[in-house]
């Protein structure tokens, strides 16, 4: 398992990216609201998390890549989580 540490924007960020992409998965199954507006939220939420999904996933490769290098951050410098995969 590697663990390495992202700031928590960025891990709000990546979390953002997954909720607009699962959120508009639901509202395409979803029959509460009137298909042709629940469509087009739908696939415009879907669209900004696919989208999304590139830059996030650079971002994080980024934050591996500086913590095999021995880039430490510091608590000083902002608030950090510890991610493991």
């Amino acid at each position: 398992m590697t663990n390495f540490i992202l700031s928590a924007p960025l891990l709000g960020f990546v979390v953002a990216t997954r909720a607009a992409l699962a959120f508009g998965m639901g509202l395409l199954v979803a029959s509460r609201i009137p298909e042709s507006r629940r469509r087009k939220i739908a696939l415009t939420l879907i669209g900004i998390g696919a989208a999304t999904t590139i830059p996030a996933a650079r971002s994080v490769f980024a934050a591996r890549d500086r913590e095999h290098a021995g880039d430490d951050q510091t608590e000083a410098e902002g608030p950090w989580c510890s991610w493991s995969i």
